[in-house]
This record gives C-alpha cells, sequence and structure tokens, in this order.
C-alpha cells in the first residue's frame, strides 16, 4: 500500500539518513520511477524531503526531523510486542535497556494501538529452550557480547569434544546467535562458530579488530546449518514404517515426502541417518511400529537389543523391598512426557 511505502521511505531516510532513489526502490522492492512518484507525495504533505544530485548524492530529511510512530498498523504494533525476548536480553545483560526502549515505544503508540500491542503481550509468551534440557551456563555471554559490540578480540580456553579438548583460542567476535535456548559466537579468522558455554576462561585483550564489511551473520548462519545437517546425515537407512507412526526430524521428512506403500499397508522408505548409534536410538523407541531393513548392521544391532529386552521382561520382577512405597499417595508416578504437574 502506498501509505505504509511513504511511512517505510521516512523510517529508512530517518535510520540510514541519506540514500538514493536506486536504493530505496531496492529496499522497497518497486521500480525508481514509484519511488520518484512517493517523494513528490511526500513533498506536497509538507515534509522536509531534500535530493541532492551529483556522486555523493540522494534524498535525505532537513536536519533534526523526526517522524512519530503513528504510521504503524494494528498488525505492526501487536508484532513489535513480541520482538523484545527478556529472557536472552537479560542473559547478555540488556534487560533494563530492553524495557526502557519498549516503554518508550510504547509511549509513542497511538492509544488504540497501544492497547493493540498490550493485549498481545498479554496472550503471548515466549519460552525457546526445551523441556528436557537444563538452561546452559553462559557466565561469560556478556563479556562476550560486549566484545561483539567494541569490536575486541577475546583470548579464551575453550572445551572441544576431541583431544586435546581444552585449547586456547584468540577470537573475532562477529556476532552472537541464539539458537534453541544455547548461544553461539561467530568469531574469525575463518569464520568459524563456538559455543558459548563450553568458554572456560575468557581474557579480554585491548586489542580492537575490523569486522569484514561483507559478512552477514543472518546468511553465515544459515549456510553454516545447512553444512552441518548435510555433514549430519551421511548414512541412510531403509525402514518399514507401521500406519499412523509419526517420525521426527529428517527421517519424519522423508517419510511425509514419500515411500513405497505395501499390500499390508506399511510404507517402505529410506531415510538419512546420523550414525548406527542414534539410529539405534531413535528407531528402538517406535517399538513394533518401525522395522530396519538396512542396513544390516543397524537391524542387528536393534535385534540384540530386542532379544536382551525380551529375556529381562520374561523372567519374574525382583520382590520390592518395602511394598506400597512410592512416590505419592496412590502410588501414580507422573509420565515421562509430563513436564509439568497438574
Amino acid at each position: 500500500m502506498k501509505s505504509s511505502r511513504l511511512v517505510s521511505i521516512l523510517l529508512l531516510l530517518q535510520t540510514r539518513e541519506r540514500m538514493t532513489a536506486a536504493q530505496l526502490a531496492e529496499e522497497l522492492e518497486v521500480s525508481v520511477r514509484t519511488v520518484y512518484r512517493d517523494v513528490e507525495a511526500l513533498h506536497a504533505a509538507g515534509i522536509p524531503l531534500y535530493g541532492d544530485a551529483g556522486h555523493a548524492g540522494g534524498y535525505r530529511l532537513l536536519d533534526g526531523y523526526r517522524t512519530r510512530l503513528t504510521g504503524l498498523t494494528a498488525g505492526e504494533a501487536e508484532a513489535l510486542s513480541l520482538a523484545g525476548v527478556p529472557g536472552p536480553a537479560a542473559e547478555l545483560g540488556l534487560g533494563g535497556v530492553l524495557a526502557a526502549a519498549r516503554l518508550k515505544v510504547r509511549a509513542a503508540l497511538p492509544r488504540e494501538l497501544r492497547a493493540h500491542a498490550d493485549r498481545i503481550g498479554d496472550r503471548f509468551h515466549l519460552d525457546a529452550p526445551g523441556w528436557y534440557a537444563d538452561a546452559d551456563d553462559t557466565p561469560y555471554l556478556p563479556a562476550v557480547a560486549d566484545a561483539v559490540w567494541n569490536g575486541r578480540v577475546l583470548s579464551v580456553l575453550y572445551r572441544r569434544w576431541r583431544e586435546p579438548t581444552d585449547v586456547r583460542r584468540r577470537l573475532e567476535p562477529y556476532g552472537l546467535v541464539l539458537k534453541a535456548g544455547r548461544w553461539y559466537v561467530v568469531a574469525g579468522p575463518g569464520p568459524r562458530t563456538f559455543r558459548v558455554d563450553q568458554i572456560l576462561r575468557l581474557d579480554p585483550c585491548d586489542e580492537e579488530f575490523t569486522r569484514p564489511d561483507e559478512f552477514d551473520l543472518a546468511a553465515y548462519w544459515t549456510a553454516y546449518r545447512r553444512d552441518f545437517h548435510e555433514r549430519l546425515h551421511r548414512g541412510e537407512a531403509v525402514l518399514r514404517v507401521a500406519p499412523g507412526t509419526r517420525l521426527t526430524g529428517a527421517a519424519g521428512e522423508a517419510l511425509a515426502s514419500g515411500g513405497e506403500r505395501e499390500a499390508d499397508g506399511w510404507t517402505r522408505v529410506t531415510v538419512p541417518i546420523e550414525s548406527v548409534d542414534r539410529a539405534h536410538d531413535a528407531f528402538l523407541v517406535h517399538g513394533a511400529a518401525v522395522e530396519v531393513l538396512e542396513p544390516a548392521e543397524l537391524r542387528d544391532r536393534i535385534a540384540r537389543t530386542a532379544g536382551a529386552l525380551a529375556r529381562l521382561y520374561s523372567r519374574n520382577p525382583p520382590a520390592p523391598a518395602e511394598a506400597g512405597r512410592r512416590d505419592g499417595a496412590d502410588g501414580h508416578l507422573p509420565g515421562a512426557g509430563d513436564p509439568v504437574a497438574g
């Protein structure tokens, strides 16, 4: 819509100070001719918008001009209330700053949009970490964040999975990523990715670094995540899956995208696996609803486990030391799948 595009032009010029018509057109995904018409409309509305010709030219607002946030739609105001993630902000040492910023934005909103934002904040809450994972201990996160912001080199003692496990690393921290409740720092040279909770010791340095202009944190993380999954699933397994069975992860995606339906209703499908060990654990939880056909090593491994379970449960259970002693007056034990009681 034209009205929202005009507001976008004002906000872009407020944040970037000077932009050419071509830059505005690319940012707004419209033609340069459309930008010219929008600029004329802003002039007609009395906005102090000026255009300079020449190599360093472009459009700019008169110094000191600021627009109020009255151009926000109800949906944008609602989305804005979800943009602040109090938990991660507090971990970074920005909890107070975030609260102050949200208060200022709320005060600048018109009354009707303020009500929309308050309603969303009352009805949605973001809790990123999983149920069965303890929160990572990241005592050095604020220091890493400070180094990211100020472009300072870090000297860290880092614990990795292979020998030697504890190594000294010099990091040029380009940015931080929060993935599934876990913090990662992307650092040069390289760049490479490090888990913040695996930093055992951190020594700030007086040395500064310059972040490469061409580095794009979001693009890097997308490529890193894609490469991680490609390296993660280098093997394959052939399964027979019972009707109604739901697999998760890459196996679930493979099952959903196809497979060969057999006469008994089961589906034969080839799925990616990371390793025999992990596939053994992942498929065994489905019991008799999943049959592994290949590779033979995985099939034999599951068969041995199933045999051991059959022998274990075929014998009489040992007598309890004190019968009837259970957690709870009625002897009921909460299920493993129940994250909370009640």
